[in-house]
Order: structure tokens, then C-alpha cells, then sequence
């Protein structure tokens, strides 16, 4: 009797049995689960641990881009795991204004147990099989993985870059939204309280119903419906002075780059209608909301202790000229609103 080659299958039916194959995967690997890898972490968290203790210094934006995940998703997970103790931030040695992530001592601890957990799933189910199905497995895995990671790198070639959603003027919402991230922020950097979020409010709510004003602006980056970074710029034109107003900027967006793209909108702003003069009030415990404004030219200007708010801060007044401009001394107003 001569030996043949049972018929082959048809390619529909190479297919659902590969997805099947896949969907099985998932399951038993335990991506379904709210936590892998027996940890506390989701299935993404796991990766951008894994990922990041392979490429230590690793960018968000290269870890995204791995990932296959947006900014604003990419953000929220490197400070969710920055929160955890799990990974920090460091600036470049060799470029400021690059941000690069590392594992702490308690991430690589993570990492270890994760790695374990997987090499003895891995190693359970290789015992199951023979030396040369192994091989053959890795050789089909192999171009299988590759096949779809060509496939987005062409994908990713040919598509348009995703819009960053900074809108100008007021956005039903905003308001409650924007006196909302500040109320949070200052509460829990500062101990403010209901006094801090009804001036916000109500100012903010004021000026949002002049605009569209020649001399006032507003900018906003909005998610799903949701403001979750704000500035404005409150001009007095006769006067030829602004006033920077309500930069905050959300947590889970902190190295997005939001903050600079906000800046950068409202610097050409007051630089095209030629005011003298721009200035901010802010404190002293902001280190790093200092170094984007001096970054954007502004320069600390007075200084002095106050309790208004509810708690003993340090005020602080930036202010940034046009060339061959003098400053003025201005008056106290809400800082950062």
C-alpha cells in the first residue's frame, strides 16, 4: 500500500483552527484574568514591566509604541506603575527633555517573579513533547509572530498620525472639569479645600462666557468627552498684559507632553497679539511645573508667604517679556488660575 500525504486542508479552515489555537492561548496563559503572570498586575502592566527591564532607559514613547498603545494609555500605565514603586522616571543624561523609565529595586523583584511564573508554564508544557516537535514548534512559531509585527510596522508607515484632541474655546463640560483637576491637585499637593474649587469654578466660568474674545483664549485636551488638561490666557489688550490662567494639567498624563503642547499654543498666542507682557502665579512646591514655564522664558519675579488658601505656601510671580520690554509689578491674583 503506498504511503500519501492526507489532503490538504482548505485555507478557511487553516484559519479557524489557528484561531482557535489562539483563543486557547489567551485563556490558559491567563490574559483573561485581571491579574497575570501570578501577580497583582494587569496583563499590560506585566508587559511594560518586561519590557522595560529588557530595555532599561527605555522611553513612554518607544514603550508605546511596543505596546501598541496611544499616549494618554501609555502614560496612565507608567504612572500607575510609578505609584506602585514599581518603575521611576529619569532624565536623559544626554538630552533634558527626554524622560527614560527604569525598574525599582521592587520592580525587578516583579520582573524575576514573572519571568519564573512563565518559564515553568513554558517548561510544563514543552516536557509534553518530543526534541524535534520542539524545534518544528519554535521554527512555525517564529514566522507566525513575525508575520503580523511586518504587518503593523507597514500599517503604521502608511497611516495618518492620530490627531492630538487640543480644542480652542469652551467645550460643554470644561468648567466642572477643569475646577475639578484643580480641586483634586491642590488638595492633595497642598491641603486646599472647597474655597480653592469654588474660585476656580466661578472665575473660570466667567471668563469662559467672554470668549470668543479677541484678547482671551482657552485650550483643552479632551478624552472621551472629558477635559483632563486646560490653559488660558486672560489678555487686557489696552494694557498690552496677559495673564496665564488654569494649567493643569491630569496625573495620568504626566510626560505625555500635553503640558508643553498647551504652552506652546499659548506662547504663540500672546506673542501674535504683541503683548509686553505675560504672567503667572504659582508656588514655590511646583518644581516641575517651574522648570516648563522657564523653559518657555518666563522668569521668577517676587515671592512671598501666604495663608489664603488654607494652608502656609510660598507664592510665587513669573513673568515673561517681549524683547526690550519692562515688567510690571502687578497685583496678587489666584495663583495657577
Amino acid at each position: 500500500m503506498d504511503l500519501i500525504d492526507p489532503p490538504a486542508k482548505t485555507r478557511e479552515a487553516t484559519i479557524l483552527e489557528l484561531r482557535t489555537f489562539s483563543r486557547k492561548l489567551v485563556r490558559e496563559l491567563g490574559f483573561m484574568r485581571a491579574a497575570l503572570a501570578d501577580s497583582d498586575l494587569a496583563p499590560s502592566a506585566v508587559h511594560a514591566v518586561l519590557e522595560i527591564g529588557v530595555s532599561p532607559g527605555i522611553s513612554a514613547k518607544d514603550l508605546g509604541n511596543i505596546l501598541q498603545l496611544d499616549k494618554s494609555n501609555t502614560s496612565r500605565h507608567v504612572s500607575r506603575l510609578e505609584a506602585a514603586g514599581i518603575v521611576e522616571r529619569r532624565v536623559s543624561s544626554d538630552d533634558a527633555r527626554v524622560i527614560e523609565l527604569y525598574l525599582t529595586a521592587e520592580g525587578k523583584k516583579r520582573r524575576k517573579k514573572i519571568d519564573e511564573f512563565a518559564t515553568e508554564q513554558v517548561a510544563n508544557a514543552l516536557r509534553r513533547m518530543v526534541p524535534s516537535d520542539q524545534r518544528a514548534l519554535l521554527n512555525s512559531l517564529g514566522l507566525y509572530a513575525d508575520a503580523p509585527v511586518q504587518d503593523n510596522v507597514a500599517n503604521a508607515t502608511t497611516a495618518e498620525p492620530e490627531a492630538t484632541p487640543i480644542f480652542k474655546g469652551y467645550q460643554p463640560g470644561c468648567v466642572g472639569d477643569i475646577a475639578s483637576l484643580h480641586a483634586r491637585f491642590f488638595s492633595q499637593r497642598l491641603g486646599f479645600g472647597a474655597f480653592f474649587e469654588k474660585k476656580v469654578a466661578m472665575e473660570l466660568a466667567e471668563f469662559a462666557g467672554a470668549l470668543p474674545a479677541e484678547d482671551k483664549a482657552l485650550w483643552l485636551y479632551v478624552e472621551n468627552g472629558r477635559t483632563l488638561a486646560s490653559l488660558a490666557i486672560d489678555g487686557d489688550a489696552p494694557a498690552q498684559v496677559a495673564h496665564l490662567r488654569w494649567f493643569i494639567v491630569d496625573d495620568s498624563l504626566r510626560g505625555s507632553g500635553i503640558g508643553r503642547q498647551l504652552m506652546t499654543h499659548a506662547m504663540r498666542f500672546v506673542d501674535e497679539q504683541q503683548f509686553r507682557e505675560t504672567h503667572l502665579w504659582t508656588f514655590k512646591e511646583l518644581d516641575s511645573a517651574r522648570r516648563l514655564y522657564e523653559a518657555f522664558g518666563f522668569t521668577l519675579t517676587s515671592e512671598s508667604e501666604g495663608e489664603q488658601w488654607g494652608a502656609k505656601v510660598s507664592e510665587q510671580r513669573f513673568c515673561r517679556l517681549q524683547p526690550g520690554r519692562q515688567a510690571s509689578t502687578g497685583s496678587l491674583v489666584l495663583p495657577h488660575a
